[in-house]
């Protein structure tokens, strides 16, 4: 686990105007949307009113090698990728007190905030949510790039509904396939055994987090949680977890497999959709807004013309759609 930074926090306040001057643009600073780790993130606006979501990291958090190392490669390794579910780093500068990553703004936030709205999604839900994450995964990992902190929290959502893979600060990008990495870092309701055992570690630990957050979309809650954290570490060593009675089947047995505890027996990412929770399931091909909040209001003939696992079918009939 990487340490959290609980510091006062004594870095200048962000100005109000930020000046890139590589390109000579000049943003002006809007709303605030959050923060993280060393981070405060802000919308900004440029002169052609074009939105952005900036990213702005005080120097002064900076000073360890160590840091300094981390934001270089989380810069290095965000730059290089272009994908329509991975967040887009369009450019980055600095200022004497801050770096700063110009990213594209995801409007909706990120799925942390849909799950405390909703609590849990419907099964046709966290296919179409499933599906972008694995695609975004896929991705990364044909690019030798382990993100290690995939979380609902570092998933985003766009004007559309479409998820956006985020937050780089943790990823890693391996010489090769063979490559082990062995840094303890992550979120602890996401962390894979091999790195809570300090065990070397590669692809699989993002598997292991795919697996939690599917479990998550259905059961409301992560697998592992507890309120303790050393409790939460103890189910994680030893995979000690539960479903609940209203899960079914097929979701129950890709959760399983990814949620293996011995990494080389978790499927890759170009497998995980080839378990029937996906390929005997709806799923549909966009959802509304309204899902942010509400449970979604989809075609009742689409969904009763196609396939539809036995849960969905039943959960779609009690209110109607079928």
């Amino acid at each position: 686990m990487v340490p959290s930074n609980k510091k006062k926090d004594m870095s200048k306040p962000i100005p109000e105007i930020i000046y890139n001057p590589n390109s000579q643009i000049t943003y002006r600073r809007g709303s605030y949307l959050g923060k993280g780790g060393f981070a405060r993130c802000y919308e900004l606006i440029d002169r052609n009113k074009t939105v952005f979501a900036g990213k702005a990291v005080a120097k002064s958090a900076l000073l360890k090698p160590s840091n300094k190392e981390r934001m270089a490669q989380e810069i290095s390794i965000h730059k290089a990728l272009s994908h329509e579910h991975i967040v887009q780093l369009y450019t980055h500068f600095e200022d004497p007190d801050y770096i700063y990553l110009i990213l594209e703004l995801c409007e909706n936030r990120s799925l942390m905030e849909l799950q405390k709205r909703r609590y849990f999604v419907t099964e046709p839900e966290a296919r179409y949510f499933m599906y972008q994450i694995v695609y975004a995964v896929q991705y990364l990992h044909e690019r030798l790039i382990i993100h290690r902190d995939l979380k609902l929290g570092n998933i985003f959502i766009n004007s559309n509904m479409q998820l956006k893979v985020g937050d780089f600060g943790l990823a890693t990008q391996l010489t090769d396939r063979d490559e082990r990495k062995d840094t303890l870092c992550g979120t602890p309701n996401y962390i894979a055994p091999e790195m809570l055992q300090r065990k070397k570690h590669s692809f699989e630990v993002d598997i292991w987090a795919c697996g939690c957050i599917l479990y998550t979309f259905i059961c409301g809650r992560p697998p592992f949680e507890t309120s303790s954290l050393q409790e939460t570490y103890a189910r994680i060593k030893h995979c000690t977890f539960e479903f609940p009675s209203v899960v079914g089947c097929h979701a129950a047995e890709v959760i399983t497999q990814l949620l293996h505890p011995e990494p080389a027996k978790r499927p890759c990412a170009i497998d995980i959709l080839k378990f029937k929770f996906f390929t005997m399931g709806f799923t549909p091909k966009d959802i509304p807004k309204s899902c942010l909040t509400t449970v979604p209001k989809l075609d009742g003939r689409q969904l009763c013309g196609g396939q539809m696992d036995s849960v969905s079918f039943f959960f779609y009939s009690k209110i109607g759609f079928c």
